[in-house]
């Protein structure tokens, strides 16, 4: 029964599919680990998008940055 529950993070986690994120707020004026964040997601400049395999890891970054990123699974 554990094993079918997820959390709010890994919800709709597809093996094999991709994720398009875009930043879409700066980052100044916020934490400097919400700035490594944006920079570990592979982003160099503002409204840049990015395409990245859907993970549980990636889902947690995107989380964390929510306030700065729009994401769609592709």
């Amino acid at each position: 029964m554990a094993e079918q529950r997820q959390n709010a993070k890994t919800a709709g986690v597809r093996d094999g599919g991709s994720l398009r994120i875009t930043w879409v707020k700066s980052a100044i004026g916020y934490n400097q680990d919400q700035k490594d964040t944006i920079r570990s997601l592979g982003f160099h400049r503002l409204n840049q998008t990015v395409e990245v395999p859907d993970s549980a890891s990636i889902r947690g970054m995107i989380f964390k940055v929510k306030h700065l990123v729009s994401f769609e699974e592709v």
